[in-house]
């Protein structure tokens, strides 16, 4: 019984290395290209690209196109809209990142949550916006963070406590 086995293994092992022998050697450049298809630019009919950002409550469509680096949001500027600094940082990172600084124009509405999260929201739609754009892109946007969409939320109210953890007061006495 174990001969047999062993004469199964034998040639099932023969018979690997004649197809490995009758395949054409793979490099590694070949397999990686198998592995990871093109990406293609998207780009409607007015040369912009399109990308949908969220965080927490709050949603952003973001429109990209080649220009001199202006941000508007929802019908205003960027300092306007977004008057802490901290805020406007966490929207030009993606074009701080990639090397793009004042090559794109951006046009986005947001909509839902605070100030705070519709600058992420903002900042997660102009990442896949660039990176549809230019598909060149997404990998150091993807090595910054930006492509991921940040999944954290409010913790919700549970019965019976004042908050989501807090406990209603205790007196011994």
């Amino acid at each position: 019984m174990t001969e047999t086995k062993v004469n199964d293994l034998a040639d099932l092992k023969n018979a690997t290395t004649a197809a490995a022998a009758d395949a054409p050697a793979e490099t590694a450049e070949t397999v990686a290209q198998e592995e990871a298809p093109k990406r293609e630019p998207k780009i409607d009919s007015l040369g912009r690209a399109y990308g949908t950002g969220r965080r927490k409550d709050a949603v952003a469509r973001v429109w990209v196109k080649p220009g001199t680096g202006k941000i508007i949001v929802n019908g205003r500027e960027q300092e306007v809209y977004f008057k802490r600094k901290t805020q406007q940082l966490i929207i030009n990172q993606p074009f701080l990142v990639s090397n793009q600084v004042s090559r794109f124009d951006v046009m986005c509405t947001v909509k839902g949550g605070g100030l705070s999260g519709q600058a992420g929201a903002v900042r997660h739609g102009i990442t896949r916006a660039l990176a549809n754009f230019d598909p060149e892109l997404r990998p150091s946007l993807k090595s910054a963070g930006f492509i991921t969409r940040d999944s954290r939320t409010v913790e919700p109210k549970k019965i019976g406590k004042h908050k989501a953890r807090r406990t209603k007061q205790w007196a011994k006495r």
